[in-house]
């Protein structure tokens, strides 16, 4: 995978989108469809020619994930500091994944698994979010160091929603690899934060502006 600054912003835009979908899954938000199926499907593309190929192949599947970069990093003065925490979480966790080839070769038979099923089911339906479920509790819970998620306590006790934060924070890591493969780290946010947000309002720019 090539080391650039572009597809360090694609991974974070990745990371961002799902972790937002965890928030509002966890506070009973409307969320989107198409967000969804974009970052859900993430988790199965395992051989990627490019970057973008595991995001859909089109930059507009991560409008949410690019806006809140801008966002977090930029001179907003307002953050949402929830997001960041867990994006600090993801991160760290994936680190930990990295350490563990044990858990690294779980992971991808599990995922390869998983390719094979989407043939036969869409990956929302309610079999593949539970398979996702089971696959993060399998491969990243058992790291330790597990990511609290903040919202309305009676809707995470739901085996369905907890299926789904649970199939997002899995598509947030598998961003939070690709992040690590193209040279990104804790370090980036703090002495290149300005040329990450420079980098993802330029791929903002090139979006076509929605309804037209």
């Amino acid at each position: 995978m090539e080391y650039s600054l572009s597809t360090q912003i694609i991974a974070l835009a990745g990371v961002c989108q799902a972790l937002q979908l965890v928030q509002q899954v966890a506070r009973g938000a409307d969320i989107s469809k198409d967000n969804l199926t974009t970052m859900l499907n993430s988790v199965a593309v395992l051989n990627a020619d490019e970057p973008l190929q595991i995001y859909g192949n089109q930059s507009t599947n991560l409008l949410a994930g690019l806006t809140l970069i801008v966002d977090q990093l930029g001179d907003k003065p307002q953050k949402d500091v929830e997001l960041t925490r867990y994006i600090v979480g993801v991160l760290a966790l994936e680190r930990k994944l990295n350490k563990t080839s044990a858990n690294m070769n779980k992971l991808a038979s599990k995922l390869q698994q998983l390719e094979r099923q989407l043939q036969h089911f869409s990956i929302t339906d309610d079999n593949m979010l539970a398979n996702l479920a089971d696959i993060y509790s399998d491969c990243i819970s058992s790291l330790g160091g597990r990511i609290q998620i903040y919202g309305q306590p009676e809707l995470l006790k739901q085996t369905a929603v907890q299926h789904k934060v649970r199939a997002l924070l899995l598509a947030a890591i598998r961003s939070a690899v690709l992040w690590r493969q193209a040279g990104g780290s804790r370090l980036n946010f703090i002495f290149k934060r300005r040329k990450l947000v420079a980098q993802a309002q330029q791929m903002l720019s090139h979006l076509p502006t929605p309804g037209l």
